[in-house]
């Protein structure tokens, strides 16, 4: 059987036409040949949410928007059909929401949760609603924009009264207070240049400072002396020597009070009139016997040596003496 030219046309144009559907659909994720499970997800609203928008889990696609339908006649949700492209198990309480990026379209995230039964086809996620990355840039911007705005009417409030203040006398009255004191200031340095005596002053302010440098250098060398004569002080056995010269102290208390009372032989001899009148008259007659002695030796001996016994009147009393006896 002969084929016409128009039925080759008519099959090669049906065959194009399917298999440019065929790559349109593949471009868009969508596999025609493999059997896919659809799940539904209700979000309150899209944003820039897309048909063919991916599906992702964990950042992999996982399948795309089929569809959006809306929930009621107050568009009060909306229904989005979720076609899943692999054969993946989703556990009944996972949650999706919408994620956004700064380059490129909106697309659906789903967070895996850990029940041990999966969502079926048909059935519906649960969701919530994500800001995503611009909501939560514009939530922080919004803030700081109008706080932005609030100080710029403080700053043309603040600009508006310096500009009342800053009249046109005002600020010639400025002019002439600034170029006054740039004259001040020119005749001041020319004092200061041509002026011997404040140049003199100046020398002599850092001679003096010069001198205090040399002293302070005696100075910490008379601290060093000092130091150093103190910490030989403290290595002296002070509490020693005052703890002997304590005992030394009592023990001539002790010392005073006996001879007050007239204990001893001392005390007695310093208290007892009488004992003293003995003690002077023993003494003096011991003094009258050894001069008696001394210049009658004949008389209490009568050796040979010395010739015939002398029988002189004795001493009555002491003999009167220049000087004191050698030793």
């Amino acid at each position: 059987m002969k084929l016409s030219n128009e039925t080759k046309v008519g099959a090669l144009t049906i065959i194009a036409l399917a298999l440019l559907f065929i790559g349109f659909n593949y471009l868009k994720g969508k596999d025609l040949f493999t059997p896919s499970k659809k799940i539904f997800a209700v979000f309150s609203d899209l944003g820039s949410l897309e048909k063919s928008n991916e599906v992702k889990i964990n950042g992999l696609p996982v399948g795309y928007v089929y569809q959006k339908q809306e929930k009621d006649k107050d568009v009060s949700a909306i229904i989005v059909t979720i076609n899943l492209t692999r054969n993946i198990n989703i556990p009944r309480n996972s949650v999706a929401y919408i994620a956004s990026s700064l380059v490129g379209s909106s697309f659906i995230v789903i967070e895996r949760g850990n029940e041990s039964a999966f969502l079926q086809d048909g059935d519906t996620i649960q969701t919530r609603k994500e800001t995503g990355l611009l909501g939560d840039v514009k939530a922080q911007l919004d803030p700081t924009i109008s706080n932005f705005r609030s100080i710029l009417d403080s700053l043309k409030k603040t600009l508006a009264g310096i500009n009342d203040v800053l009249n046109a006398r005002t600020r010639n009255d400025l002019r002439e207070t600034i170029a006054n004191l740039n004259i001040a200031s020119a005749a001041l340095n020319n004092y200061l240049l041509e002026n011997g005596p404040v140049n003199q002053s100046l020398e002599n302010i850092s001679n003096i400072t010069q001198r205090l440098t040399i002293s302070a250098a005696s100075i910490e060398q008379v601290t060093d002396h000092a130091a150093t004569i103190t910490s030989s002080l403290v290595s002296l056995p002070l509490k020693k020597t005052f703890d002997t010269l304590a005992v030394v102290i009592d023990k001539l208390n002790l010392l005073t009070t006996s001879l007050h009372k007239g204990e001893g032989t001392a005390g007695a001899l310093l208290n007892d009139k009488q004992l003293y009148d003995q003690l002077q008259k023993t003494l003096l007659s011991a003094e009258i016997l050894l001069d008696d002695l001394r210049s009658h030796p004949k008389r209490y001996a009568s050796f040979s040596v010395f010739g015939k016994k002398d029988k002189s009147i004795p001493l009555t009393a002491p003999i009167s003496k220049d000087s004191l006896p050698r030793k």
